[in-house]
């Protein structure tokens, strides 16, 4: 077997998954991503016999609420912009050159409709043949501008909002552990956290 014909299907599987959608791609890979590399550094501090156990006890909980904050913030803000945007190109909201003149055209028709929540040019410019390349246009649009945004919403996920919250969560978490640290009696009869 040679190396082409061993990446044929998997590079056939991905086109055809991900051609009409490419922001779904980014989602999955940068959330598949995040999640092999939390596994990695909690795999890293486990597995390190440098660490002391009560280093351990400190470090892996925290890693694992980084995991979930790093994981969790980047799906969700990704797939949220990913569907805020679809909607705005569904409801006629933003449109390529193609879809606007096709609306102006038919403004008795659509006028009123067009930004709406229930408006979905999907099922009108989907339905006639003659609305093909119109068609076309408006889902190559709505596919770039979802990816665009994705990008957008995977650079503020892991650059700014992940780090701010997993560094607030992280200073009370290490504010908790002094804490114990400093008064364990109060901690093990309030049940709080176990030493």
């Amino acid at each position: 077997m040679t190396k082409s014909s061993l990446f044929k299907k998997p590079k056939e599987w991905i086109f055809e998954t991900f051609k009409d959608d490419t922001s779904k791609m980014i989602i999955g890979t940068g959330t598949l991503g995040w999640i092999i590399s939390s596994l990695a550094q909690i795999g890293a501090i486990a597995g390190n016999p440098k660490i002391s156990s009560e280093k351990k006890s400190f470090l892996l909980p925290q890693e694992l609420m980084d995991a979930a904050i790093n994981v969790l913030g980047f799906f969700v803000i990704t797939m949220l912009t990913k569907v805020g945007i679809k909607k705005m190109a569904s409801t006629g909201k933003i449109a390529p050159q193609t879809v606007r003149d096709f609306l102006n055209k038919n403004k008795d028709l659509y006028k009123d409709k067009i930004g709406k929540i229930d408006f979905n040019l999907d099922e009108v410019l989907s339905k006639k043949p003659e609305y093909k390349d119109i068609y076309n246009s408006y889902k190559s649009y709505e596919n770039f501008a979802a990816t665009m945004g994705t990008i957008g919403a995977s650079v503020l996920s892991c650059n700014i909002i992940t780090p701010l919250v997993r560094n607030k969560t992280a200073s009370r978490v290490q504010q908790t552990y002094i804490d114990m640290k400093n008064n364990p009696e109060a901690y093990r009869n309030s049940g709080n956290m176990k030493i």
